[in-house]
């Protein structure tokens, strides 16, 4: 029997602001105006699928590079010609390619990237320097990166490794530093773009609609788009290592490939305006706007050993961001970017049981004010060498809204909790001031170093009733970095660096009762702050031909936020979904450090024929205190060192890449990744994993693109050209079939 899919419930009220601002916007992603901070502005043609990613001091449109990823670390960018030609689903999606990173999927609309082994609340986002996170974020995956559209994406640098010092608190695996799309700098004709896009794996049929256009000193990009997802088709079951039987998750139609629990709804819109005041001074006003509809959550729709009937599910994920920046860019090396920011993160969630005539509906609205300023001077002198100082602070201030409430539908009876997800008029503050330097203390060598005072502070209020205590806590840690950089050949580099970072608990470990995939988890209001120690040594290799970084890590991680297994006599009052969930967890500061240990390496090769090669690979292994209590029979096994949660296994990928000054282009690519059997103590109960861990997999994709002048491109991927049945590590749904992904973009004026 095939779940039905619920209809669409899209409120004119809400989509309106969308609308109103997308008709107004748009612009073609193939002509980026790339800019050099120490040279006169150029137009440049269009951006070569096969270019080396631009340098660090590279800035777009004027606006000052303020937020790239630190010299001397290890890290990858995702660049526009990597998006237009690997065609991904989502933003979460387009980083499956880079070192280090690996992706899970908790349901087709959510989508979480794990950085050397940490995700979530221990990662951290921002979009064109403004914080994502917020003080709601869940523990391990969670579904926020999703909410960026990838078409308003001119690039993502992903840094690996800690980061607090120059970010702030929760950069603890690794930082997503998401740039948009830009207006053209040179005057430019306003002129429209049209974007068509489809794909079979998931009956996907969307499309955007862009405008784009410069005079002298204003320039304007922006765009409304939508699209509709279906059920996914995979390649198949996955099966248990253990036993060859099928999972709890995700449950399948009759034809046992198309997935029950997947497909969903997505408007975006988005205005982007910059007025270059002067040669050197711009301002920025900016709103993006993100609505999914209808998307249900695959591990609980319908939940492990529940009916098919039953489901959680998304009724509405929305984000809303607007701010204005103001940056400075001078000829003799000063740069500085200020910005104020508003960000609204809103959820709507219905639990359905049809069986026990119960529906549970909650609703989360998070409004951040954010502010950050930078400031990078004109490089000093010491010693006859120069020396480079950024200073910045930033802050970003939560209120949250959260309401729960149960209906009964046989006794048409409707009980208001006394409190929801999280506690209403609950605060929550982060942020902090810091100083980073760089040395050139000799022509082969380089020096950096860097400190950051923070703060964090969170206020919600006590509920009687569910017996939830008041929160009133302040932390003021204060984290620092410092590295070397070493010239030893012309084509060597080597590179060591060590990093003190931080994140303090936020309103989701303090407050929140909710259900996860291993189970029902409830709050903890006296938890303290997790902090990592990071190592990492590295060696590039640059030759005319051959592009080659290797990195080693080692992260210790002190007081880390871990899941403790409760007793149903642990769980608080007014939880009747503690009660009956099949495993409790609290969240706990782990009383013994825990350690992350990886390797990572990447590759790219130019060959004859205009013929590029490139790879990467990733192992991280990870292992923490047991938090279980010891079994009273001594006969049951019990080590007093367990794997860390969902840690990715051994994984990778190879690409090859040919393109024609015609404008025809190829690629192929294989991800592929061992099985997974290292298993956390909440791992074992997390539905998502099948028994015994995840199984390993290779899947290879074929893509082309043809572009027809400036007007034109059509572009094609075919996926999973073997039809294998896969699974990411720790996701909900198995990865799309063999199908067909095909992107049309015109601008005919």
């Amino acid at each position: 029997m095939r779940l039905p899919r619920p209809a669409p419930s899209v409120r004119s009220a809400l989509l309106a602001p969308g609308v109103a601002l997308g008709l107004l916007c748009g612009a073609p992603t193939w002509a980026q105006d790339l800019v050099a901070a120490d040279r006169p502005v150029q137009a440049q043609a269009p951006a070569d699928p096969h270019s080396e990613p631009s340098n660090r001091e590279t800035v777009i449109s004027g606006q000052a590079a303020t937020e790239d990823a630190p010299e001397g670390r290890a890290s990858s960018t995702v660049t526009r010609a990597d998006l237009e030609r690997r065609l991904p689903r989502s933003a979460p999606d387009a980083l499956r390619w880079e070192p280090g990173v690996f992706v899970q999927q908790t349901a087709h609309a959510q989508g979480s990237a794990f950085v050397r082994g940490l995700t979530g609340q221990q990662t951290l986002a921002l979009f064109d320097g403004v914080r994502l996170n917020t003080s709601t974020w869940r523990q391990g995956p969670n579904q926020y990166f999703f909410t960026l559209d990838s078409r308003t994406l001119d690039s993502v640098e992903v840094l690996r490794g800690g980061a607090s010092t120059p970010y702030g608190s929760d950069a603890l695996g690794g930082v997503m530093l998401a740039h948009p799309l830009e207006p053209p700098r040179q005057p430019t004709p306003f002129r429209p773009t049209f974007f068509l896009r489809g794909a079979t794996s998931d009956s996907e049929r969307g499309g955007r609609v862009q405008v784009q256009g410069a005079t002298e000193r204003l320039g304007f990009i922006g765009g409304v788009g939508g699209r509709r997802i279906g059920l996914l088709e995979s390649g198949g079951p996955v099966r248990n290592l253990t036993d060859g039987q099928l999972p709890e998750v995700p449950r399948f139609d009759e034809d046992d490939r198309t997935q029950l629990g997947t497909g969903f709804d997505e408007v975006t819109a988005d205005g982007r305006l910059v007025w270059r005041a002067s040669a050197t001074d711009s301002l920025t006003a900016a709103a993006y706007l993100y609505r999914q509809f209808n998307a249900p959550r695959t591990d609980q729709c319908a939940p492990p050993f529940s009916r098919f009937d039953e489901c959680l599910q998304y009724d509405a994920q929305f984000r809303t961001l607007a701010y204005a920046a103001w940056s400075r860019a001078e000829p003799d090396g000063l740069t500085a970017r200020a910005t104020l920011s508003w960000q609204q993160q809103h959820e709507q969630r219905t639990f359905n049981r049809p069986a026990f005539a119960v529906v549970d509906r909650g609703t989360d609205t998070v409004d951040t004010l954010g502010a950050t300023v930078r400031v990078t001077p004109k490089p000093y002198t010491v010693a006859s060498r120069p020396l480079r100082l950024t200073f910045g602070a930033d802050g970003a201030q939560d209120f949250v809204r959260s309401k729960a409430r149960t209906t009964f539908t046989a006794l048409e009876v409707e009980l208001v909790r006394s409190r929801g997800q999280y506690l209403q008029g609950s605060r929550y503050f982060t942020g902090g001031a810091f100083v980073d330097a760089e040395w050139s203390v000799h022509p082969d060598v380089t020096a950096r170093a860097g400190t950051r005072l923070g703060l964090a502070s969170a206020r919600a209020p006590e509920d009687v009733e569910s017996g939830t205590l008041a929160v009133n806590n302040t932390w003021v840690p204060w984290v620092g970095h410092a590295g070397v950089e070493w010239r030893a050949a012309q084509v060597l580099t080597l590179l060591a660096h060590v990093d003190r970072s931080f994140r303090a608990p936020n309103l989701d470990d303090l407050t929140s009762r909710q259900q996860t995939g291993p189970g029902f988890q409830f709050e903890n209001a006296a938890l303290s702050p997790e902090r990592a120690t990071t190592l990492d040594l590295g060696s590039r290799v640059h030759t005319r031909h051959v592009t080659l970084e290797g990195w080693g890590f080692a992260t210790r991680l002190d007081g880390a936020i871990s899941r403790r297994p409760r007793n149903v006599t642990d769980c608080p009052p007014s939880t009747p979904q503690c009660n009956a969930s099949w495993s409790r967890f609290q969240l706990v500061n782990a009383p013994e450090r825990s350690m992350l240990y990886g390797l990572e390496g990447s590759t790219r090769v130019r060959l004859p024929a205009a013929f590029i090669a490139q790879a990467g690979i990733a192992w991280t292994w990870g292992e923490g205190p047991n938090l279980a209590d010891r079994p009273s029979n001594p006969d049951v096994p019990y080590s007093p060192r367990v794997p860390l949660s969902r840690v990715p296994p051994l994984n990778g990928t190879v690409e090859l890449l040919w393109a024609h000054p015609s404008g025809l282009s190829a690629s192929t690519g294989l991800r592929w990744a061992r099985e997974q059997t290292r298993l956390a103590v909440a791992d074992r109960s997390d539905a998502r994993i099948p028994l015994g861990g995840t199984p390993g997999y290779a899947v290879l994709e074929a893509r082309a693109a043809w572009r027809l002048g400036t007007r034109f491109v059509v572009a094609a991927v075919l996926e999973n050209v073997t039809d294998a049945a896969y699974r990411s590590h720790g996701s909900s749904v198995n990865g799309p079939g063999r199908g067909l992904v095909v992107s049309l973009e015109a601008t005919p004026f």
